[in-house]
């Protein structure tokens, strides 16, 4: 009598391959990290200036069918009736962005995070403040980089020498 096989078939004949990677890909849907993420992070670029400057993501909730997310933006009261005009073009930009209709609603949130006195709300980031190089760095890194003959390594070592040291000297 033969061994019997590992691998047993459950049913005759073939099966659609929709059934045979299901499970894989509600894994992968489930997690959604990636998409989220990159929504959040690249804000701007994904639905313009315009109504990035208007609006934040706030959260995307995900209905238990699977597709159909909420997409919930948060804007100042002012600022509201115009984003309301344009959520159409704000639902296919972030569409465009996951590459397939995952939201299939967007909702506007009028509170604004600072408080309501204030009635301003800080969609830009910050910018980062502008670090002046250490001419002490600079010239140890450029006589630690002397040696090497051509110029652009010369460079590139001398850079990397003067991050060491402005990194070596903030710890």
């Amino acid at each position: 009598m033969a061994s019997p096989s590992p691998y047993r078939r459950t049913s005759k004949g073939f099966r659609k391959t929709a059934s045979l990677l299901e499970t894989r890909i509600r894994k992968a849907g489930e997690s959604r990290g990636f998409a989220v993420a990159r929504l959040l992070t690249h804000w701007t670029e994904i639905v313009g200036a315009d109504i990035a400057a208007n609006a934040r993501p706030v959260n995307i909730s995900y209905s238990k069918g699977g597709f159909g997310a909420t997409l919930v933006l948060l804007t100042t009261s002012a600022r509201a009736p115009m984003l309301q005009m344009q959520v159409e073009t704000i639902r296919e930009k972030v569409n465009a962005c996951y590459g397939y209709n995952a939201i299939s609603r967007v909702r506007i949130t009028q509170t604004a995070p600072t408080g309501f006195a204030e009635g301003q709300v800080a969609f830009a980031p910050a910018p980062k403040p502008e670090v002046k190089p250490d001419p002490v760095a600079q010239a140890k890194a450029a006589d630690l980089a002397a040696g090497t003959k051509n110029d652009e390594l010369r460079a590139a070592l001398s850079a990397l020498g003067e991050n060491i040291l402005k990194s070596s000297k903030g710890n």
